[in-house]
C-alpha cells in the first residue's frame, strides 16, 4: 500500500517544537539513492526486539518493520492501512488508549504505556508501546513513530527473520521517514558500518549510549568500542567475518564509553547487501543491558546460595515434585532421612514413600489434591525409608504456580520427629502416671481417715458376736442373724482390708518365707476358691529365692487372682501358678530393676480387651455382674506388690487367657518358722491396757482375761505413764490412735526407755506412723479375734524374753545389712 500523503489530512495543531522529532525536507535535486534507503530498512529490520511502526496523523499503520511482523503475526503488506487501536485487545480500546497516546503524543512530543496487545491469532501479550510525534521542518505533524517492546523477552534463537514485502516508495519522504525513525530511538545505538568496519551512519541513541557525537565517531573503525583485551584477541575482526559468513552476529559482552566506563551490551550485526549482492556494509545495534545483566547475576547468585541453602539441610527433606508427583530434585537432608541418593529417586513417584495401606488408600494423590485446592497440605504419619523401615514423619506440601497462575509443581518438607513423638508418648505416659498417683494419694487419705474409726466399730461388733453366739443357742432365727452379722463383720473387714492394701496403708507384719513351702500349704485354700470347674497347677521350684512379705497379704493376693481367673472361665480351664528367679534390667518389662522372685498367674480365658486393660487395678472398677465383686480385688494385689518393694503387671489378649505377675524382691534374710502360738494357761500376770475408745477397751479386756490375764484400762498415755510407775505389768497392749499429746508409738518408746523388758504389743485400726514403723514393735490389726490376739501375745512375750534389751530394733538390723552389702 502506498505511503499516505500528508496533505490527504486535515492540518492538525502544532507539535511542541522541543520534543517533536523534526525531519528536513530536501530539494528534489538532493534525493539520496534508493540504495541509502534500503540500507536504512535493512538497518530498523535488524532490531531484534522491537515492533517499529510509522503512523500518519491518523494513527494509520504507513510503515512496518520485521520486528512488528514477527511480534504481531501480521506481514508488512497486511499491516499498511491498519488503524493503530485494532493492535490493541477490547478493553483497552473502550477505555481510550491508542487514542490517548497519540493525543499525548501530539501535545508533548512523546508518550508511553505499558499494556496488553493483542496477536491476531488470540494470544495476548505484556507490551510497553512508546509513541513519538513526527514534524516536518516547519514544525508541522506529519504521523507518528511507534515503537513496541514485548516484555516476554527477545527471541534467543536469533535465526527466524520475517521477510517483508521491499515494495516501497523511493520518495525522499520514505527515506526521511525511517532517519526520522532511527533517530527518535534513544534506548538502541543504531549506526551503519562500511565494508572495513568505519563508521558510516551514527544515530541519536548511539550518541547517548557511548557518549560520541556524529561529527566525532563518523570515519572511524568501530573497534574502539571494544576493550583493549578484546582488540587484542582479534574479536572486531571475527564478528564482521562472522556476520558477512552466517549473515548475523550476535552476542554479548563489555563495550567501551568515550570517557572510558564500560557497560554489558547486547550487539547485534548484519550486512548489508545491494540489489546484485554486493557487501556494501553492515547494519550495527548495540543495547546497554547492564541493569538487567546485574539483575541476573543477582538472580543466579540468589538461587546458587539457595541451592546451597537447601542443599546443606540435613534435618530436613526438602525436594520438589511436578504436577504429577514425580520427584525432580532432591537434598541431602532428603538422601539422609529417606536413605535414596539423587539418583536414585529423581523421576521416581514420591509416593513410593508411603507405606502400602496409605498406597492402596490412595492417600499421595489425596494429599496433592489437598495441597492444590487449598494451597497447603500438613500431615503426620508413617513413612518408609529405602530400607523398608518406617519413621514418623511431619509432611507439609505447597503447590507452585508460574506467574500465569498454572500449576508446575510442588515443594515438599518431610522431617523425621520419631524421636519428638516418642518423647511425646513418654511424657504423656508420665502424665498419666503422675495423675494415678494423685489419684491412689487421694484414695489413701480418704481410707486413712475412715479407717480407723470403721475398724473400730468392726472389733466392737465382732467382739459381741461370741456373746450373741451363746444367747442365740437353740433359737434357729436367732443364730441365723447372728451368723449374717458375722458374715457381714468378715466382709467389713475385707473390704477395709483391701482399700488399706491399695492405698499402700495397711499395717503389714513382714516375714522371710519360701514360696514353694508356703505355697504347698496353702494349696487347699486355692483349691477350695477355685472351686471344681477349674483345675489349678502349681509350678515352683526349690531354687526359688525368699522373699519377704506378710504372709496374710500374700494370701489374699492369691485367693484375689485365682478367683478372677476362674471367673474369667465360665466353661472351665486351667489355673497355673509358676514361681522363678528373674533378674530385670531398666527397660525389660517390669518398672523396677533388679532380683525379683515372679509370681505369676495365668489363666486360658476370655482376656482383657486393650481399652479396659489400663483400669483393671483402679479401686471399684469391675466387669462382672452386680453382686458378683466389689472391684476391690486386683486393687489389693497392686497394694500389695508395691507396698512389698515390687511391682505387678498384667498381660492379657481376647480369647486366649491373662497372665498376672507379681514381683516380689529377693530377700538374702533366712526363711523365719513360723511358731505356734503359746497356749493361753502359760501366760499369767496383769496386762495394762490403753485405749481411748470405752468400748473397744471393754471388748479387748474381755478377750485378754480369756487369755488368763487380769487386766488394768488407761484411756490415754499419761495414765498409762502413771500406772506403770506405781506398779509392774507383764505386758502392755496399747491402742497407736489416741487423743492427746502422746500417740501410742511414743508411749511405747517411753515405756521402753524406762522398763526395757517390757513386753509391749501396739494395735491399730489405721495408722500413717504405723505403716512407717512396722519393724520397730509388734502390731495387731483392728478388728481382730481371740486366736490372732493370742498369736499376737505369744510372738511379743517371746521376744521380749529372747533378747536382754527387750527387742532387737529390726529397722536398725536391716539398715546394718544394706551396709554391709554396699
Amino acid at each position: 500500500m502506498p505511503t499516505r500523503c500528508p496533505s490527504c489530512h486535515s492540518v492538525p495543531p502544532q507539535v511542541p517544537q522541543s520534543n517533536a522529532v523534526r525531519m528536513m525536507t530536501s530539494s528534489p535535486d538532493s534525493a539520496r539513492p534508493r540504495r541509502q534507503d534500503d540500507r536504512l530498512r535493512q538497518l530498523i529490520d535488524a532490531l531484534p526486539e522491537q515492533a517499529i511502526a510509522i503512523l500518519d496523523v491518523g494513527g494509520v499503520v504507513t510503515g512496518w518493520n520485521a520486528g512488528a511482523a514477527r511480534q504481531s503475526g501480521l506481514p508488512s503488506d497486511t499491516a499498511q492501512g491498519l488503524l493503530f487501536a485494532r493492535l490493541f485487545p477490547p478493553e483497552e480500546r473502550q477505555e481510550g488508549l491508542p487514542e490517548r497516546l497519540l493525543e499525548e503524543a501530539r501535545r508533548t512530543g512523546q508518550a508511553a504505556a505499558e499494556s496488553w496487545r493483542l496477536h491476531p491469532h488470540g494470544r495476548r501479550f505484556r507490551a510497553t508501546t512508546r509513541v513519538r510525534a513526527l514534524a516536518d521542518d516547519a514544525g508541522r505533524p506529519i504521523g507518528f513513530a511507534v515503537v513496541t517492546l514485548d516484555h516476554a523477552g527477545r527471541d534467543h534463537t536469533g535465526h527466524e527473520r520475517a521477510e517483508l514485502d521491499g515494495t516501497e516508495t523511493t520518495t525522499d519522504t520514505s527515506e526521511r521517514s525511517y532517519r526520522l525513525l532511527l533517530d527518535s530511538i534513544s534506548d538502541h545505538a543504531i549506526y551503519m558500518l562500511d565494508p572495513s568496519g568505519s563508521v558510516t551512519h551514527w544515530n541519536a541513541g548511539a550518541e547517548r549510549l557511548k557518549g560520541w557525537t556524529e561529527a566525532e565517531i563518523l570515519g572511524h573503525h568501530f573497534s574502539r568500542f571494544y576493550t583493549r583485551e578484546d582488540r587484542l584477541a582479534g574479536l572486531p575482526v571475527r564478528v564482521l567475518d562472522t556476520a558477512t559468513r552466517e549473515g548475523r552476529y550476535e552476542a554479548e559482552g563489555w563495550r567501551v564509553r568515550k570517557d572510558g566506563s564500560r557497560f554489558w551490551a547486547l550487539v547485534v550485526v548484519q550486512p548489508v547487501r545491494d540489489t546484485d549482492g554486493t557487501l556494501v556494509g553492515f547494519a550495527k545495534i548495540t543495547r546497554d543491558i547492564t541493569e538487567r545483566r546485574a539483575a541476573q547475576e543477582a538472580l543466579r547468585e540468589s538461587e546458587r546460595q539457595f541451592r546451597l541453602l537447601v542443599k546443606g539441610v540435613s534435618d530436613y527433606a526438602l525436594f520438589m515434585l511436578d504436577p504429577n508427583g514425580i520427584v525432580t530434585n532432591w537434598n541431602t537432608g532428603a538422601e539422609a532421612i529417606k536413605g535414596y541418593r539423587s539418583d536414585e529417586i529423581v523421576g521416581q513417584h514420591f509416593s513410593r514413600f508411603y507405606t502400602d495401606p496409605e498406597r492402596a488408600a490412595g492417600l499421595p494423590a489425596r494429599a496433592l489434591q489437598t495441597a492444590a485446592a487449598e494451597g497447603r497440605y500438613e500431615a503426620e504419619g508413617w513413612r518408609v525409608r529405602r530400607d523398608g523401615r518406617l519413621f514418623w514423619a511431619h509432611v507439609v506440601i505447597d503447590p507452585i504456580h508460574d506467574e500465569s497462575g498454572t500449576l508446575i509443581g510442588f515443594a515438599k518438607i518431610t522431617r523425621d520427629i520419631t524421636e519428638r513423638r516418642e518423647a511425646q508418648k513418654a511424657l504423656q505416659q508420665a502424665e498419666a502416671k503422675r495423675a494415678r498417683a494423685h489419684k491412689m494419694e487421694a484414695l489413701g487419705q480418704l481410707t486413712g481417715g475412715v479407717a480407723h474409726d470403721f475398724n473400730n466399730l468392726l472389733m466392737i461388733v465382732g467382739g459381741h458376736l461370741k456373746t450373741l453366739h451363746r444367747t442365740a443357742e437353740g433359737d434357729p432365727k436367732a443364730m441365723r442373724a447372728v451368723e449374717a452379722i458375722t458374715l457381714a463383720t468378715r466382709r467389713g473387714e475385707a473390704l477395709t482390708r483391701q482399700l488399706l492394701t491399695f492405698s499402700r496403708r495397711q499395717t503389714l507384719n513382714p516375714v522371710t518365707i519360701r514360696l514353694d513351702d508356703h505355697l504347698d500349704g496353702f494349696r487347699t485354700m486355692l483349691e477350695s476358691s477355685v472351686g471344681g470347674a477349674a483345675m489349678l497347677a502349681i509350678d515352683v521350684g526349690r531354687e526359688v529365692w525368699p522373699v519377704r512379705v506378710d504372709v496374710s497379704e500374700l494370701e489374699l493376693a492369691l485367693v484375689n487372682l485365682a478367683v478372677n481367673a476362674r471367673d474369667a472361665m465360665p466353661d472351665g480351664g486351667m489355673i497355673t501358678i509358676v514361681c522363678e528367679n528373674v533378674q530385670t534390667a531398666p527397660g525389660d518389662g517390669p518398672p523396677l530393676a533388679g532380683a525379683f522372685v515372679a509370681l505369676s498367674v495365668a489363666d486360658t480365658g476370655t482376656g482383657i480387651a486393650p481399652d479396659i486393660l489400663p483400669k483393671v487395678f483402679d479401686p471399684f472398677f469391675t466387669t462382672k455382674q452386680a453382686q458378683q465383686g466389689t472391684g476391690l480385688g486386683l486393687s489389693q494385689v497392686h497394694g500389695f506388690a508395691h507396698q512389698s518393694g515390687g511391682t505387678v503387671t498384667v498381660d492379657s489378649r481376647l480369647g486366649a487367657g491373662t497372665t498376672v505377675t507379681i514381683y516380689l524382691p529377693r530377700s538374702h534374710d533366712a526363711p523365719e518358722a513360723r511358731e505356734p502360738a503359746r497356749a493361753a494357761h502359760h501366760v499369767q500376770g496383769t496386762v495394762l491396757l490403753v485405749e481411748d475408745n470405752p468400748e473397744v477397751a471393754e471388748i479387748s479386756a474381755a478377750m485378754l482375761a480369756e487369755l488368763g490375764y487380769l487386766v488394768e484400762t488407761a484411756s490415754n498415755a499419761a495414765g498409762a505413764l502413771d500406772a506403770t510407775a506405781r506398779r509392774e505389768f507383764a505386758l502392755v497392749v496399747s491402742d497407736v490412735v489416741m487423743a492427746g499429746d502422746m500417740d501410742g508409738f511414743a508411749l511405747a518408746r517411753a515405756l521402753r526407755d524406762r522398763r526395757p523388758g517390757l513386753p509391749l504389743l501396739l494395735v491399730t485400726g489405721y495408722s500413717e506412723a504405723a505403716a512407717r514403723a512396722d519393724a520397730e514393735f509388734t502390731l495387731l490389726r483392728k478388728p481382730f479375734d481371740l486366736a490372732e490376739l493370742n498369736r499376737a501375745v505369744a510372738t511379743t512375750v517371746r521376744r521380749a524374753r529372747g533378747d536382754a534389751s527387750n527387742l532387737v530394733r529390726l529397722d536398725e538390723a536391716r539398715r546394718g545389712r544394706r551396709d554391709e552389702e554396699m
